[in-house]
């Protein structure tokens, strides 16, 4: 049982730079891997990072790579998404996926037992 509320997003132009949060609750966060996932419209949800459960291995859309960066605080509950250089292309919405209890990291989004709500990041050209 873990609930997840992003935030974070918002508009920012091309190049920018956002910081995303996704705050957990539920005491099996420590044993989750995470993911962040996005949505854009007409499109299927897309693996974009994850991270192991103790934070020791982070993977990456190779379209992100060198770009984005995913790290997790288990003391605080809370997994971060850090995009720089940011391209219209990554407009959509985030959301912050858990996995169930002693899970891999996995680019399936049927992997993650729980989502956020999403929130929208707009990029404009």
């Amino acid at each position: 049982q873990v609930q997840l509320v992003e935030s974070g997003g918002g508009l920012v132009q091309a190049g920018g730079s956002l910081r995303l949060s996704c705050a957990a609750s539920g005491r099996t966060f420590s044993s989750s891997a995470m993911a962040w996932f996005r949505q854009a419209p007409g499109k299927e949800r897309d693996f974009v990072a994850g991270i192991s459960r103790s934070g020791g291995n982070t993977y990456y859309k190779d379209s992100v790579k060198g770009r984005f960066t995913i790290s997790r605080d288990n003391a605080k509950n809370t997994v971060y998404l850090q995009m720089n250089s940011l391209k219209p292309e990554d407009t959509a919405v985030y959301y912050c996926g858990a996995s169930k209890p002693w899970s891999y990291v996995s680019m399936a989004s049927a992997s993650y037992d729980y989502w956020g709500q999403g929130t929208q990041v707009t990029v404009s050209s």
